[in-house]
């Protein structure tokens, strides 16, 4: 068990207006992060994590760090994932529980965020893996 802390300190905790907007959220995530245009990639940074009743949005190096991988999260890295909370946010789509958390953000020009309409267009590779339940 991690104690009160059950995020361990990463990523950024939220809170949801009802249960139904995490798969909003899930799936506007998909769409946001790191484009390789000329392949029409889009490489997502953040994902948004649910335990115990609580939600955290988190870069996906982060992730590999819970996961105990050893990973090398930068200040851009942070700044990103940031952006990315503040967007949402902006977009009332969720509520962040410590905004002081996203002082640090990138400049809106270095984060591809696609249409949904684009998306079909787009592959949409994820950074991170969640292990799949065997059916």
């Amino acid at each position: 068990m991690w104690g009160d802390d059950i995020f361990r300190g990463y990523g950024v905790e939220i809170t949801l207006e009802k249960r139904s907007d995490f798969l909003v959220v899930k799936e506007t995530l998909t769409r946001m992060g790191i484009p390789n245009v000329n392949e029409k990639k889009l490489y997502q940074s953040c994902h948004i994590l649910h335990k115990q009743g609580r939600y955290v949005i988190i870069h996906f190096k982060e992730l590999n760090a819970m996961d105990g991988k050893n990973v090398d999260f930068t200040e851009e890295d942070e700044a990103r994932r940031n952006k990315i909370v503040a967007l949402l946010a902006e977009w009332k789509l969720l509520k962040i529980v410590n905004p002081e958390k996203i002082e640090k953000q990138i400049p809106i020009n270095q984060l591809k965020i696609l249409n949904f309409k684009e998306k079909d267009e787009w592959t949409l590779k994820p950074l991170y893996k969640f292990m799949e339940k065997k059916k």
